[in-house]
This record gives C-alpha cells, sequence and structure tokens, in this order.
C-alpha cells in the first residue's frame, strides 16, 4: 500500500519565475528519493495556489526526505517562495 501526499500551498505572486526554475532543478531530486514514485505539481494562476500530488511507498519515506532538505537548506529557499508553509495531508492509497 502506497501513500498519496499532498502538499497546498500559495506562491509569492512576484517570485512565481524564480519558483518555477527552483522547482525544475529541484524535482529530479525529489523523483529520485528513496522511496518516492511520483511527484506532480498543480498551480492555479488566479490566486498562485499551489498543489504537489505526491506518491511516496511509505510515510516515512516522505518524512525522511522532509528531514533531508530541512537539514541541507533546500526546505528554507523553498519557503521563501511562499506566503506560509504548506499543509500536508497523508492518504494511504486503497486499491478497491
Amino acid at each position: 500500500m502506497t501513500y498519496r501526499v499532498l502538499l497546498e500551498s500559495t506562491a509569492i505572486a512576484e517570485t512565481i519565475d524564480s519558483l518555477f526554475s527552483f522547482l525544475e532543478e529541484n524535482l529530479p531530486n525529489v523523483r529520485s528519493f528513496k522511496g518516492c514514485l511520483n511527484v506532480t505539481v498543480l498551480f492555479e494562476g488566479e490566486t498562485n495556489q499551489m498543489m504537489f500530488d505526491e506518491e511516496w511507498e511509505t510515510k516515512e519515506d516522505h518524512q525522511a526526505y522532509l528531514a533531508f532538505i530541512e537539514s541541507n537548506g533546500v526546505l528554507a529557499n523553498l519557503a521563501a517562495f511562499l506566503k506560509g508553509p504548506p499543509t500536508i495531508s497523508y492518504y494511504k492509497k486503497i486499491v478497491i
């Protein structure tokens, strides 16, 4: 059973272009991290709402990734593009 992780946030309007460049540079690192199966970024241009739709093998794998990017400064760099911290929700993927 895998986990779907949804991260929702609002980007700072003036930083959108820089944010997209940052994501283009850093998303390959997320996708290659142990346990990451997929990452999709969704963006709503009128409100600058952004959602990361991720699939991970385990919740612990995602939390290990968050700890890793917190320790190396990537999380702080990402936070500079956002109005506030993202909300993170974990869902077990159930096959019915």
